[in-house]
């Protein structure tokens, strides 16, 4: 039997489209109708505009029927977590705070998406302002995993994840900030790519904790994925941690690098914790990679017991800064309750914020508040750069990593209240974001449950073009990618 087209790939797709076999409208209409038919189900949108994609759809067509097609993406509906802009669509970050506020601007991976000719389709549902690791904490509703309708999807990018996974979009982004696209990808069966910080430019992305958050891919296969990086990574003016550097050709170098390379297992992700068939399925894939050549050594990140504490600083600490702009005033929720202006802000604030949100604001407000600055922030990032040189050290030895990318596949909706429980999902892919490196979640396997297993594959700064190949390497020898949930 065919694969119906709302699975099938980028790569695939472009080659249809190129060939006349489908038309952008067609697949476009292919999206809608799977999205009308599963996210009752799914809830991964938290608004969608048919017009208008229909709209881009029709211009993708008729540049391809002038001759000025404008690449692979030309024409494949792409939807965008709701945290990054999109000019005249909602932007809300799932919260009460920005409920009925509408963007006015593009974020700069918007203007490079619409510059390749992708369909912007859809906004997608995540933690409230991006922080959780279960898509439970948004405003909305919480979105279910594709695979078993009880469980979470992961998150905060739970809504992009599951959109891929139940064929609602052909790509979709998502931001990470502590594992945020490669958690949810590991969870949702599908490709979650975290690039190098500072190779993709966050303009436009409503900041959680700005020394972390990256933008990145959701997708179904490792090429897509690097067709979709492709064209969102580049040097941004208007990012100014954006980094000047040359961007590889990712999608000729899958074919360039074949390796074989020398891999590390750090011994500090294989511990306490790890569920046996989440152990098992990674075990599997490295025995993969040592039959195709790899050589398979063990290292040491020494300071990973650290990571946990200095990430729920540093990014709290941030994230009460950034989120200090919503405050009734200029934009956003604003309550109409308030006596006088200082209680509008308080009013405000209160009503508009989640219970995770407030969390969070109130504990990086005490480790910024006066006396506990060098004690707690300070200290912080001196283990960061700790944790980044442990990374560093390994690098002299390995091409990349191997790891879970989470400890337990998904788990059912409601099952961790306790936030620190929570907290604890991430503890295998936050120590990417404090050292700022590319890493990639590829599908390595199911539980007994039918739940998916995600693998992790962590790379140099700025090599992910090596990463990719390496990740291609496993995924060549498998087919997990091409099982699809029954909804």
């Amino acid at each position: 039997m065919s694969t119906p087209l709302y699975f099938q790939t980028i790569a695939a797709l472009a080659g249809r489209l190129a060939d006349g076999g489908i038309s952008s409208v067609e697949l476009t209409k292919a999206i809608i109708a799977r999205t009308e038919a599963v996210d009752d189900k799914v809830h991964a949108f938290n608004s969608r505009d048919e017009a208008d994609a229909l709209r881009q759809a029709a211009a993708a067509d008729e540049r391809r029927a002038a001759g000025r097609t404008l690449g692979p993406l030309d024409g494949i509906p792409i939807a965008l977590k709701d945290v990054i802009a999109v000019r005249d669509q909602p932007l809300t970050a799932s919260s009460r705070m920005l409920a009925n506020f509408v963007s006015p601007y593009d974020a700069t991976v918007t203007e490079r998406l619409k510059k390749a000719g992708a369909v912007l389709w859809g906004r997608l549902n995540l933690d409230e302002f991006a922080m959780g690791s279960s898509t439970e904490n948004s405003a909305n509703q919480p979105t279910a995993n594709p695979w078993n309708l009880d469980c979470v999807p992961g998150g905060s990018s739970g809504g992009s994840a599951a959109a891929m996974a139940a064929g609602e979009a052909i790509a979709t982004l998502g931001s990470d900030t502590g594992g945020s696209i490669r958690q949810p990808a590991s969870l949702c069966g599908v490709v979650g790519l975290k690039p190098t910080y500072g190779l993709v430019s966050r303009y436009g992305l409503i900041a959680f904790a700005s020394s972390l958050d990256q933008i990145g891919p959701f997708t179904r296969t490792v090429e897509d994925a690097a067709i979709l990086l492709q064209a969102i990574a580049g040097h941004d003016e208007r990012d100014s941690t954006s980094f000047k550097t040359e961007i590889p050709d990712y999608r000729a170098a899958l074919e360039s690098k074949r390796g074989p390379w020398k891999l590390g297992i750090p011994k500090e992700y294989f511990g306490e914790g790890l569920d046996p068939e989440v152990s098992k399925a990674v075990e599997a894939a490295i025995a993969f990679y040592r039959e195709r050549g790899c050589e398979i050594v063990e290292v040491s990140l020494p300071h990973t017991q650290y990571c946990l504490d200095a990430y729920y600083v540093i990014a709290t600490a941030e994230a009460s800064s950034n989120l200090a702009r919503y405050d009734g005033i200029r934009y956003g929720h604003r309550s109409k309750q308030a006596k006088d202006v200082v209680d509008l802000y308080y009013q405000s604030r209160a009503e508009g914020f989640g219970e995770e949100v407030k969390r969070r604001i109130i504990l990086g407000t005490y480790v910024l508040s006066s006396g506990y600055y060098d004690a707690y922030y300070l200290r912080a990032q001196k283990v960061r750069t700790l944790i980044r040189q442990d990374f560093l050290n390994a690098y002299r030895q390995v091409d990349a990593l191997i790891t879970p990318t989470s400890p337990t596949a998904a788990f059912k909706i409601g099952a961790k209240a306790d936030p620190l429980a929570l907290y604890l999902c991430d503890i295998y892919t936050i120590g990417v974001n404090l050292a700022g490196l590319p890493a990639i979640s590829v599908p390595c396997g199911f539980t007994s449950g039918g739940l998916p297993i995600g693998l992790q594959l962590i790379g140099q700064p700025f090599a992910e073009a090596d990463l990719l190949a390496i990740a291609q390497a496993y995924e060549s020898g498998h087919d997990w990618n091409q099982r699809y949930p029954q909804l």
